[in-house]
């Protein structure tokens, strides 16, 4: 058995891992777009690295788009086996999938409008709503905490990873030639004190862990402290500013704790008389979803719900859905604020209302998350006087701030307990995907320290093989 690394391999997106078992069976743990490396982007997204009609099964561990991302074009280029996931995580895929064919058209409409008039030839797609709708017939359900077999000697655990809703950890357990080797692939460690979800699983000793290290050098600030700061970014900017607020979020995750923590604040009196605008048809879409599934709640939340029947909600919300309805709130004069996909600012609508308020210093644009750092969203964290958006340079007039106390991902405490239920000395190879190198490298020296013999950092497209 061999293990190739075909994305996320020192970059934090584009997961996808190919295990080829001795019996030439091709599984493949995720199959997610690259997101936020500039240039690099359309090409790494354009070629897998392998043959998509040699896969047989895909594993997937979670909704996310640098995780399930490139299925439809993965279905475009030949694929035709089953798709594995947990009920969550295919009723949150099935939304994306058909939202990322959609920003892509338009996106690819603005560009092309563009190009011709600069005499260029249009360009196409990665993939149309039609391979999305397509790749839909190949999911098949799961639950958390059974083991299955998907054939001889092929079987598979999802155990809740509590980073969205339908998060899973997946353990791929491989008999060959009489002997068990099990292989476990993190997906993306959630928090243990989480505000909504469970906290992640425990999982059967490994003898192969393939962990994700977003945070793997860091930790987060508290998240209760969340509230306060975002009060606080509101008062400055709506209130004694009078602008507007706009706040780059995940879909998935991300807007749905913006809103819950909102949420609070009104009921609790301190929220100021604003709109609040959530710009992203898809948001609206996935807050449903992560509504009915209440399973994968915690039991904060669970208790809150005999009071609050919608925790998601409160007054002064309106969800955008129309495309004039978002632009008409770029000719908004009062103060707002403006929740907009995607989390790092590379797609979608948010970025054309960073584009429409970059410009004014009375304006915020507030950063929750984590954003690559050749991202839009990157290049203001980092503090860029100019920014390009579109093809077109703009200077950053704006305040831009961060919250670092909100992420879905774990921080090094976090991935350290999630490691906890494992015996290092019982792992033959812990390979480290989905960072940034430096924090790789750091997070290497931590879990060496910890007792893990063999710790690798694969490179893009590179092949170890498995005992």
């Amino acid at each position: 058995m061999k293990i190739a690394f075909h994305g996320a391999a020192r970059t934090v997106t584009g997961s996808k891992h190919l295990l080829t078992l001795d019996n030439g069976t091709n599984v493949l743990l995720d199959c997610g777009l690259f997101q936020g490396l500039g240039k690099n982007t359309d090409n790494l997204n354009a070629q897998f690295g392998f043959d998509a009609s040699h896969i047989k099964y895909l594993l997937l561990s979670h909704a996310h788009i640098d995780h399930c991302g490139l299925i439809p074009r993965l279905v475009e280029q030949g694929f035709n086996g089953k798709i594995f996931c947990t009920p969550g995580t295919k009723d949150l895929a099935q939304v994306l999938l058909l939202d990322s064919a959609e920003i892509q058209r338009d996106d690819i409409r603005f560009i092309n409008k563009k190009r011709a008039k600069q005499g260029q030839p249009p360009l196409a797609p990665l993939y149309t709503i039609e391979d999305a709708q397509a790749s839909f017939k190949l999911f098949t359900i799961v639950q958390y905490g059974q083991w299955f077999e998907i054939e001889k000697g092929l079987e598979v655990l999802y155990a809740d990873a509590g980073h969205i809703i339908g998060s899973a950890s997946v353990h791929v357990r491989v008999t060959e030639n009489g002997k068990t080797t099990q292989v476990s692939f993190s997906g993306d460690v959630g928090r243990y004190n989480d505000v909504i979800l469970r906290s992640p699983d425990v999982f059967p000793q490994a003898d192969y862990i393939l962990i994700e290290s977003t945070y793997g050098s860091s930790l987060h600030e508290d998240v209760l402290n969340t509230p306060t700061q975002l009060l606080e970014w509101i008062e400055k900017t709506c209130v004694q500013k009078k602008g507007k607020l706009v706040i780059p979020a995940f879909s998935v995750g991300r807007t749905q704790e913006l809103l819950y923590f909102l949420n609070g604040l009104s009921l609790e009196g301190k929220l100021p008389k604003v709109r609040v605008y959530v710009d992203s048809p898809l948001s609206r879409e996935a807050t449903d979803v992560v509504k009915s599934h209440p399973e994968n709640f915690n039991r904060s939340i669970k208790k809150l719900l005999l009071t609050d029947n919608d925790p998601f909600d409160f007054d002064g919300l309106s969800f955008i859905k129309t495309v004039d309805e978002s632009k008409a709130l770029n000719d908004l004069s009062e103060p707002c604020i403006i929740i907009s996909a995607s989390g790092m600012a590379d797609a979608g609508r948010v970025k054309h209302h960073i584009l429409n308020n970059i410009g004014d210093s009375k304006n915020t644009i507030l950063l929750v998350g984590y954003c690559e750092p050749h991202s839009l969203g990157g290049r203001l964290m980092s503090g860029a006087k100019e920014v390009r958006i579109f093809g077109d340079y703009y200077k950053v007039v704006a305040e831009v701030g961060s919250m670092r106390s909100m992420s879905a991902h774990g921080d090094y405490n976090d991935l350290s307990q999630f490691l906890a239920c494992q015996n290092p000395a019982d792992v033959k190879t812990l390979f480290i995907v989905h960072g940034e190198y430096d924090v790789q490298q750091e997070f290497q020296r931590r879990l060496l320290k910890k007792g893990f013999k063999d710790v690798q950092i694969p490179g893009l497209h590179e092949v170890f093989g498995l005992e």
